[in-house]
């Protein structure tokens, strides 16, 4: 099974630039076409998060028209950019967005790998949340298929990354109990996080915790305690992450035209000229 995970498109309308530099939706199509041209093809396409940059209908709008070139089929999760009701309007066919209690949490259940998917959205704030409710619906949906392969997909990392500025926009609460939680469940094989705009790996709680690269802008790698909120125009990228014999393996791919591919070797040889 392959899983490709695109994060942190933060699509604004045409001619639009985030914060003044970043044409965020002409980064989006170079990225559908990298998925589609992969072979083997995904199986599936996890969206982590900030959908677009400010939760707009018309923002919404833009995005579907995009995501649905894409072969495989997606699935979406809000994040601190996003808003509820807009991405749930706009996205009507994809009833999964009704999630529970107001959540969008659900499973994915159609693969090799189950799939959870937790909100830790909370409105008009940058930082994520983990309530009660929404934990223990995690709880239960672990506890009823203990055996089975599962990741969790989420848009706020559950762990400090060292980058500060957004170490402080980070999972503020409820990161104890989840930990708690999915130490409990040695068939968690990882959880897949946005928001970092960077990838990042971690041990957590008996498992490996990571996020993935935005499809358009990357936050600075600034590991200074007071580094300043900044981006640069790095490459973007996704991650790839296959399940094979028992085990997930996650490649991190970068998107646009790069010179290659190369070969090592020639009539057998080692190239050496």
């Amino acid at each position: 099974m392959l899983i490709a995970q695109i994060t942190d498109l933060h699509i604004r309308m045409p001619g639009q630039k985030a914060y003044r530099i970043v044409e965020t939706d002409q980064f989006l199509p170079p990225a559908v076409s990298a998925l589609n041209a992969l072979d083997p093809a995904p199986d599936v396409v996890m969206i982590s998060g900030d959908l677009t940059d400010f939760g707009r209908a018309a923002e919404y709008l833009h995005l579907k028209a995009m995501l649905d070139r894409l072969a495989a089929p997606y699935y979406l999760l809000p994040g601190n950019h996003d808003a509820r009701a807009e991405l749930q309007s706009v996205f009507d066919s994809h009833t999964y967005l009704g999630g529970v209690d107001g959540f969008v949490q659900y499973t994915v259940e159609d693969y090799p790998l189950r799939i959870v998917v937790l909100d830790t959205v909370v409105p008009m704030q940058s930082h994520g949340a983990l309530c009660e409710r929404r934990l223990d619906w995690l709880a239960e949906r672990l506890a009823e298929q203990p055996e089975r392969p599962t990741v969790i997909v989420m848009h706020h990392p559950p762990f400090i990354t060292g980058i500060g500025h957004m170490d402080a926009i980070g999972l503020l609460s409820g990161a104890e109990r989840f930990e708690a939680i999915v130490r409990q469940h040695d068939n968690v094989e990882r959880i897949m996080c946005g928001h970092l705009h960077r990838t990042i790996f971690r041990r957590y709680a008996g498992t490996v915790a990571s996020t993935a690269p935005s499809t358009a802008h990357q936050v600075a790698l600034d590991l200074r305690p007071a580094g300043p909120s900044a981006f640069r125009m790095e490459p973007p990228g996704f991650h790839l992450h296959e399940w094979r014999n028992g085990a997930l393996v996650t490649h991190h791919a970068y998107i646009g035209d790069y010179p290659g591919p190369f070969p090592f070797h020639e009539g057998g040889e080692l190239i050496d000229e």
